[in-house]
């Protein structure tokens, strides 16, 4: 269903089962909106990809800076803590970390559809350098604990509003893509994670079992929060740099602002081409009413909590094997038949297959509809999963096989992240996208509290496929989920 007829519908839908149509949409807005929906191309200043990718680029690095510096920061801690132990100590860092992200994506997230999307991207980004660096200098692991969730707050609520700024600044028929694009910058925070984590708490050791030039230094693991705390600071200075999102302007009434915005993200797309005459075709005529708590506007029409339900189950179950992955791969492998600096290697090659992925990803992911890239990244994860085992005496077959598990975990997560601000309306989107992916996260935390006991009595094999099994279920999931792609926001969410 597409054009005037999938918007009527969609507006039908929205009247039988929510609240009746609100107060009518200016002309003047319904214009700006028009001449937003022509632009077919990214139409701000590409620097701002840069800007807006250093959210996930710090997001990731501390997602993924966990995977191999924890295993030195549990044995200074943690009294009588080893390397093959450090994985039972591993759950409750990330699950206050991920608790941490509920309390921020459900606390401040809502307050960006309030206050706007980039101002409080700078708060978000202001917790989460400082939540870094307390846990650069936490005196034992209680602090370690309550420092990391204290970045999982500002962090939390920093993914879904990225997420949410980008979705409505960049182009209905390529939103997939731009959103990947940022993600590449996720796929580099991970990367320099696990590098600089192998680079700084590993041992020097000869290759392929560890890195000859690691430096292994004593309080390693502390820099590793202190670059953290560097990154928070540089994203912030340069956010401020950033527009507001259009669409949300527009519906706090702020027609003129939103039209300065859109004259200059016109002018950048002419020099790409001519474009198209502004059609209302597809412009609703009416705001749908906005209460005054986005929580109740979510829960209160049946259309959206129906999304917000299937919605999380498919984040808080592919989250397990995310988070088994990112956060614990190093872990998991000391657990089993490797040594640290060994385990920790092949980690760091794994994160190579992250960025090919995201790099390939960005031109190929409006080729599909959203839902179906879940299930694709569940073979290819099985598919290095299997690698993995049945190559684990090949140090060479057992990179390869990391490469294209990293690769297959996170290729549905960019699409995945595009579906899920497109099936919340603007008023209320961070908050949606706050509650099913921000609390969804929690499932990383569990999966890792769950899997820890069991992993070290199975072998390569079982545990790889075990952690890698969550993803099925997604998939299932992901398939009931609305058709998004290539569909203003309105129609899909009114």
């Amino acid at each position: 269903m597409s054009g005037s007829a999938g918007t009527a519908g969609s507006r039908r839908e929205y009247q039988r089962q929510g609240p009746e149509l609100g107060e009518p949409i200016p002309e003047a807005s319904r214009q700006v909106m028009a001449r937003l929906d022509r632009i077919r191309t990214w139409s701000l200043s590409p620097a701002f990809l840069i800007i807006i990718g250093l959210g996930f680029l710090f997001t990731f690095y501390d997602i993924f800076d966990i995977n191999v510096s924890f295993v030195q920061t549990c044995t200074q801690l943690v009294p009588g803590c080893t390397p093959e132990t450090a994985l039972n100590y591993l759950a409750l860092p990330t699950i206050m970390n991920l608790l941490g992200y509920v309390v921020g994506t459900l606390v401040l997230s809502p307050l960006s559809d309030r206050i706007g999307r980039r101002n409080m991207l700078l708060i978000t980004m202001l917790i989460t350098g400082l939540g870094s660096l307390y846990t650069a200098l936490a005196p034992d692991y209680a602090n370690f604990v309550v420092s990391r969730a204290i970045t999982g707050i500002g962090i939390g609520a920093d993914l879904a509003i990225v997420n949410t700024y980008v979705g409505e600044v960049a182009p209905k028929q390529s939103r997939a893509k731009f959103t990947t694009v940022v993600f590449i910058m996720s796929a580099v925070g991970a990367f320099v994670g696990i590098w600089l984590g192998l680079i700084l708490t590993t041992e020097a050791t000869p290759w392929p079992t560890g890195l000859p030039f690691a430096a292994g230094l004593e309080n390693g693991w502390r820099w590793m929060y202190v670059v953290g705390a560097a990154l928070a600071i540089i994203a912030i200075l340069l956010r401020f740099q950033l527009p507001e999102s259009v669409r949300w302007l527009l519906q706090r009434g702020r027609t003129e602002d939103a039209a300065a915005i859109a004259d200059d993200m016109e002018r950048r797309a002419l020099r790409r081409g001519a474009l198209a005459e502004p059609s209302l075709a597809e412009v609703p005529t009416h705001w749908p009413p906005a209460p005054r708590v986005p929580y109740s506007d979510i829960f209160g029409n049946p259309i959206y909590l129906r999304r917000v339900i299937l919605l999380f189950f498919m984040w808080f179950v592919g989250y397990i094997t995310v988070y088994a992955y990112a956060a614990g791969l190093t872990s998991v492998l000391t657990s089993l038949t490797f040594t640290p600096p060994e385990a920790g290697i092949i980690a760091a090659v794994g994160s190579i297959g992250f960025i090919i992925e995201a790099v390939v990803m960005s031109f190929i992911v409006e080729k599909l509809e959203r839902r179906y890239w879940l299930p694709i990244g569940t073979v290819v994860t099985f598919i290095g999963a299997i690698v993995v085992a049945v190559g684990s005496s090949s140090l060479a077959v057992t990179f390869i096989g990391a490469m294209i598990i990293f690769a297959g975990f996170n290729l549905w997560v960019s699409p995945s992240y595009a579906m899920t601000i497109e099936s919340f309306p603007t008023r209320a989107r961070s908050t949606g996208f706050a509650i099913v992916d921000g609390v969804g996260h929690v499932g990383g935390g569990i999966g890792i509290l769950i899997l820890a006991p069991l992993i070290p009595h199975l072998s390569v094999f079982w545990s790889l496929m075990l952690i890698s099994s969550f993803l099925i279920i997604a998939s299932i999931l992901a398939q009931f989920t609305p058709h998004t792609r290539n569909r203003v926001f309105e129609e899909v969410s009114p």
